[in-house]
């Protein structure tokens, strides 16, 4: 998805964050430690299209290089809308993946599994002559493009064969110990069992957690293939997924406040608070997960950090605030945007913040991220309680 950059308000905006005190001030933090995070990449025009594929190697070595890079996180889709759902492609990106120096936690977006179906990532469209899928065929080979023909759950089965074959286990290099909803799931819900991807890690008093939500409508509002009607297995994929999530966050923030954790930082795919162009009720079943969100949040009391990419523009802001303040990226640098609150209305949680981190596009982008525990910092454009950032794009 891209954003479009709304000039309304930037004075204001950006004179808000302005007047907040800035991270730079905060003293040296013997207990600081370092993030890379990133996503949205390497992205394609055209199913051809590796441009950005063949920049990841020098890109990955960017974080490599940074010494004070602990860990690296990808925020989901590991190829473009216009790109195909391939078990050759896929392995690629985990063979890439293992330059990485230090270890990666990875959630899955939408275009490795859930938009797989689609025409333009080599699914199908259903025929209603015929009342099948159309599948998009390979001429070399006459069979589908896609793996499973872009079945979604079969893509996502895919995902997790070669990302996380092992629960509690990490990409990249290095140790990194993760908990996994695959050995943590509550045992009135077997089913949880299967989200291998949905991890929890704590480093000095701040709990990540991950949840796999992907974008545009968490797997609900775009029927697959184009059918007239959402099928059985999407409408319990959705249910399922969507269940297990709530249950995890419910997890993920006992323990935090059982461990005594001072903030929390939430990963996901999705932006949900992104229309893209249609109406808001095509956000609608993000709705229990953003209402889950700000109620755990508020109750916490401490900072609440959320990342995700999915509409792939550099955005610093609050969601779950109608007052906020807002940053976004142009041409020109940082610029202030609409506040984004009114699609999930009626919450003003001023402990949260959330970064969209920029994705899609040269120049390759990561996110700087650093944590230091002593600090509780006002929400600001680069800085918010122990949490401060930094863009770094790759010219």
């Amino acid at each position: 998805m891209r954003r479009s950059l709304l000039a309304v308000g930037a004075a204001a905006a950006l004179a808000a964050f302005a007047a907040l005190p800035a991270s730079a001030a905060a003293p040296a933090d013997a207990g600081a430690f370092t993030l890379a995070v990133y996503g949205d990449a390497p992205y394609g025009t055209t199913p051809t299209d590796d441009a950005e594929f063949k920049a990841t190697p020098s890109f990955i070595n960017s974080i490599n290089s940074d010494p004070a890079v602990s860990v690296a996180v990808h925020v989901g889709d590991i190829h473009s809308g216009k790109q195909y759902c391939t078990a050759q492609y896929d392995q690629s990106i985990a063979t890439l993946w293992q330059q990485f120096q230090v270890p990666l936690v990875y959630t899955p977006g939408d275009n490795e599994w859930t938009d797989c179906h689609k025409a333009a990532e080599g699914g199908g469209t259903y025929d209603p002559a015929t009342d099948k899928i159309k599948y998009v065929i390979d001429p070399a080979t006459g069979q589908p493009v896609d793996y499973a023909g872009g079945d979604p759950v079969a893509n996502l089965a895919l995902v997790r064969s070669l990302f996380f074959p092992t629960a509690g286990e990490t990409l990249g290099s290095g140790k990194l110990h993760v908990q996994s909803q695959a050995k943590e799931y509550d045992p009135a819900h077997p089913s949880d069992a299967q989200y291998v991807e949905n991890v929890i890690f704590e480093r000095k008093g701040t709990l990540f957690v991950t949840l796999n939500v992907p974008g545009g409508s968490n797997n609900d509002a775009d029927v697959w293939y184009g059918a007239p009607t959402a099928s059985s297995a999407q409408t319990q994929e959705t249910a399922e997924r969507t269940g297990a999530d709530l249950r995890w966050l419910d997890h993920a923030f006992t323990q935090a406040r059982q461990n005594g954790d001072t903030s929390i930082a939430i990963i996901s795919q999705a932006d949900m608070w992104d229309v893209d162009g249609k109406s808001p009720a095509h956000l609608t079943n993000y709705e229990p997960l953003v209402a889950s969100i700000a109620s755990h949040t508020t109750a916490f009391g401490k900072p609440v950090l959320m990342f995700n990419g999915d509409s792939h523009t550099y955005r610093s802001d609050n969601p779950l605030s109608p007052t906020a303040p807002c940053v976004t990226e142009s041409a020109a640098g940082e610029v202030a945007c609409a506040n984004e609150s009114s699609a999930h209305p009626g919450y003003d949680v001023a402990n949260f913040h959330r970064i969209v981190v920029h994705g899609s596009t040269f120049p390759l982008e990561w996110l700087r991220l650093t944590v230091k525990p002593s600090v509780n910092a006002p929400a600001s454009a680069n800085a918010f309680g122990p949490f401060s950032w930094q863009r770094m794009p790759q010219h």
